[in-house]
């Protein structure tokens, strides 16, 4: 990953060598530059034929050998792709790294010790993040806080993830009544109905669903060809009553806009509690990675954006597919042995329609 010194020297002088990404990355002899991409004036073939070719169907694709490292070197013919079972014909392939719409989407209701352990490293994000990447810090809890917008700028980005920081604690808004149906044995005569119990005492929780799908609204408008993805950091936790939007309506959104969601899972917890953040990473291409101690999560930042920066980039025009179909199937085949590829699910066509907010 490549860091342009004299930048990150003079943020360095400014905010003081105490800094999480200061400390992480103060030698220069062992600092690789900062990644860049290709500026779009001089964007390659490949991303010119996705900006310009509305009919063709882009899969990002990572491909992981046995110990979960990138595998490079991967020509086309060595990649086999299908639309709803039908074997298509590929039109664009690329290794080249592209540059990232990045929604940065950090969980504000963590447990005080899971917080205490995240909010430090929200700085070194600014590690994975390129001259020609852009940008966005948002929260959510039972809301959504959108960003300032996106940006390129990295003190503007550093600000902004200072404000994050300063933000991600424990929830103090009051609690919300957690209620639990009232039994459904049939009354005897004379009885009174029971009244549903309401614990007061319970945390708020989280509009995790809803999140995502704000998260992915904002990516919306962002070019073809750039990588447009969601870090979502997170516990997991979600309560479906508290959402407009439901998973399978979140992840159309997602689908229909090529986004993939990187989740980074933070605390302990039995894996069950991360499935929602498992789910969305798998359907959507993405990836998952488990946190609980603040350097393994300083660590994952860049990994995560590296990786996405680098997927394998395939492209096609569909035919033979089941064209009645609003959503298509896509499976990415490989003839290399002994690696693992991780792709999006499928893709809808035709207009989105998203489901009024009650």
């Amino acid at each position: 990953m490549k860091v342009i010194l004299s930048r990150r020297g003079l943020v360095a002088a400014i905010l003081g060598a105490g800094s999480v990404l200061v400390q992480a990355k103060q030698s220069t002899t062992q600092e690789a530059p900062r990644s860049q991409t290709q500026p779009s004036a001089q964007q390659s073939e490949a991303r010119t034929k996705i900006s310009v070719n509305s009919e063709l169907v882009v899969v990002p694709v990572t491909v992981k050998d046995r110990h979960g490292n990138l595998v490079p070197g991967l020509q086309k013919n060595d990649f086999r792709i299908f639309d709803d079972n039908v074997e298509q014909s590929i039109d664009v392939f690329t290794a080249e790294a592209f540059p990232l719409s990045l929604v940065v989407l950090i969980d504000d209701d963590l447990k005080s010790q899971d917080a205490a352990q995240m909010a430090p490293t929200l700085r070194a994000i600014t590690g994975g993040i390129s001259l020609d990447d852009e940008a966005i810090i948002c929260r959510f809890d039972l809301s959504f806080y959108p960003g300032n917008g996106f940006s390129s700028d990295f003190n503007k980005l550093w600000a902004d993830l200072k404000d994050a920081q300063d933000h991600s604690s424990p929830s103090t808004s009051a609690p919300v009544p957690f209620v639990t149906p009232p039994s459904s044995h049939q009354l005897g005569v004379g009885e009174p109905p029971l009244a549903a119990p309401t614990n007061l005492g319970s945390r708020p929780t989280k509009a995790l669903d809803d999140a995502v799908h704000s998260a992915a609204e904002l990516l919306h408008d962002r070019g073809a060809s750039r990588r447009k993805i969601i870090l979502l950091i997170s516990d997991g936790l979600n309560e479906p009553q508290f959402n407009h939007h439901t998973y399978a309506d979140t992840l159309e959104v997602l689908l229909q806009d090529n986004i993939s969601v990187y989740s980074l899972a933070v605390g302990h917890s039995l894996k069950r509690k991360f499935s929602r953040l498992v789910n969305y990473a798998n359907d959507s291409g993405g990836d998952i990675y488990y946190a609980v101690q603040s350097a393994a999560m300083e660590r994952l930042y860049s990994r995560i954006t590296e990786q996405a920066r680098h997927e394998y980039t395939l492209a096609y025009v569909p035919h033979v597919n089941n064209r009645n179909a609003s959503y298509h199937k896509v499976e990415v085949h490989t003839t290399r042995e002994g690696v693992t590829i991780r792709t999006r699910q499928g893709y809808y066509t035709g207009p989105l329609v998203v489901p009024a907010k009650q």
